[in-house]
């Protein structure tokens, strides 16, 4: 059963986001984003000043909170707890920014709009005022909706070389409309164009810094966490709600079969099968649910050691796996009812499928870290 434990954001309006993303779902689909009300209600809830540092107005909260609260949203909107999840994610990463960089960004309050464009699609060189940043960065979710983006650049200084995170305004950045994938649709994960601008040093953080997980000034824990400890759960926590939705939904569906007497008095159909569907999907939900909950218990608790951080790399990748496993099990019992365009199920389907697909909730780049650094460790 979904949790109900929504400290550090609004009980009544995160319920007041689920309501509306469900009554949007499918305008927002065929729009490709979601619904301006939407997002103000994303807003209203808490998500993007959830992780914002306190001396910005923020709450600098916990990953536990912050966890159940978007599950909640996917059960009814995969592509809102989707935007309200990286939302609260990428508002976490700009507190690694210079002080004045976050002034800048969070000086009228902190429920600014951030998102992130993590590949580093983009190129940087130093120049005597800052540096000078140019690309094109596909799939930035919310981009449409954003005041400020963190892209991701090769940086060249010199003789030296890696990649770097550069604050932008909204006023420097283009979109360019290229989402039209089978999943998550609603997220308008279009594409961020910067023809060229001078970004000061100010509105820079180097990559590495963020690797290592320890903000300038960090005076709450959620800001002394490795990038990848956490990032997996940023992406993982919408596809626990949206599966949830799918079970509600398939429940809902063959509610007659799994009520019916059975087989051996009427000579119905049997419903030992769909009792079966449900017993194992249900069980594989909750068991994806306890491994994320433990990576937010891990992040919360810190300090988060290179082991701990592969292993929550890990346990995200498998439970998003076990999510997908149980989804895919729901449509294909459904029947050609679940299946039609007009039905729930299929949507959450494809989104979990299509969030399953993420570069950043691989298995196999997962287990690889956990066990090479595993090996590491026990190592003479």
């Amino acid at each position: 059963m979904p949790s109900t434990h929504l400290t550090s954001l609004s009980s009544d309006a995160v319920r007041e986001a689920v309501a509306s993303a469900a009554k949007h779902a499918a305008e927002a689909e065929a729009g490709r984003r979601l619904s301006p009300a939407v997002v103000d209600l994303v807003v209203e809830a808490g998500f993007a000043r959830h992780f914002v540092p306190a001396r910005w107005g923020g709450c600098a909260g916990t990953f536990g909170a912050l966890l159940p609260a978007v599950a909640l949203l996917g059960e009814s909107c995969a592509s809102t707890a989707w935007y309200a999840s990286l939302a609260a994610g990428v508002g976490r990463l700009a507190a690694y920014l210079p002080q004045e960089g976050q002034h800048d960004i969070w000086r009228d309050g902190p429920d600014t709009l951030i998102v992130g464009a993590l590949a580093a699609s983009g190129t940087a060189e130093r120049v005597p005022d800052g540096w000078r940043v140019r690309g094109q960065w596909p799939y930035v979710s919310g981009v449409g909706s954003s005041a400020w983006a963190l892209v991701c650049a090769r940086a060249t200084d010199g003789d030296r070389q890696g990649p770097r995170f550069f604050a932008v305004p909204r006023d420097t950045y283009g979109v360019t409309d290229s989402w039209f994938n089978v999943g998550l649709r609603a997220t308008g994960s279009n594409t961020l164009t910067l023809d060229e601008i001078t970004v000061p040093d100010t509105h820079s953080v180097a990559l590495a810094d963020l690797l290592a997980g320890d903000a300038p000034e960090a005076e709450a824990a959620c800001h002394r966490v490795p990038m990848k400890a956490a990032n997996g759960l940023t992406l993982a926590a919408p596809l626990l709600g949206a599966a949830r939705g799918a079970l509600r939904q398939w429940s809902t569906l063959v509610r007659a079969k799994l009520q019916g007497p059975g087989a051996a008095i009427t000579g119905a159909a049997d419903r030992t099968p769909y009792e079966l569907t449900l017993a194992r999907s249900d069980g594989e939900i909750d068991a994806a649910a306890l491994l994320l909950e433990r990576v937010a218990a891990v992040v919360d608790r810190g300090p988060v050691d290179p082991r701990l951080t592969a292993r929550n790399g890990r346990d995200c990748a498998l439970a998003v796996e076990t999510l997908a496993g149980a989804v895919d099990r729901l449509l294909r019992s459904s029947g050609s009812r679940g299946q039609s365009d007009s039905e729930d199920l299929q949507r959450f389907w494809r989104d979990v499928n299509a969030g399953a697909g993420h570069s950043g909730l691989q298995f196999p780049s997962a287990a690889t870290a956990l066990v090479r650094e595993s090996r590491a460790i026990d190592a003479p």
